[in-house]
């Protein structure tokens, strides 16, 4: 589970999304960002949190925020994935998983009596001079945008 807390300075990133496009938290510079870890694309509980901020997507925008997934995925299964349910933002295809241990989401997970690595479900509010605004462990897939707002 990740340390960072609010306050903290959030860590720099720089990935590739979907289509291959360079995407740093430089980006976002001036803007509030939502950063959301999911454990896999098209899987259920991650698909009801993707499409959760997809229809309140109007509302973020509304309220100057921007929006970027990330997972261990390949940029291929990160643009099914998009395509699929008409997701309006990014998602960062952090195949190495830089992005991932610089924000603390990947350890030892344990679902149905066996034990394995993964990404931790979680969400940062990173505001505008790029430090974190909230830190969401509990994360409600199928009402997500209530917890962020």
């Amino acid at each position: 589970m990740t340390t960072l807390k609010k306050g903290d300075k959030a860590p720099n990133f720089e990935s590739i999304n979907e289509v291959g496009q360079t995407i740093k938290l430089s980006d976002f510079n001036g803007k509030k960002l939502v950063l959301f870890f999911y454990p896999k694309a098209s899987t259920p509980g991650c698909t009801a949190e993707a499409c959760n901020l997809r229809d309140n997507y109007h509302t973020f925008i509304a309220k100057a925020y921007n929006i970027l997934g990330v997972s261990a995925d390949a940029p291929k299964k990160q643009l099914q994935f998009k395509e699929k349910y008409q997701l309006p933002f990014s998602l960062l295809a952090d195949e190495s998983k830089e992005v991932i241990n610089a924000y603390q989401v990947w350890g030892t997970k344990k679902f149905m009596g066996k034990t394995y690595n993964g990404i931790y479900r979680t969400t940062f509010i990173i505001d505008e001079n790029g430090f974190i605004e909230e830190v969401i462990t509990d994360v409600k897939t199928k009402d997500h945008t209530s917890q962020i707002l």
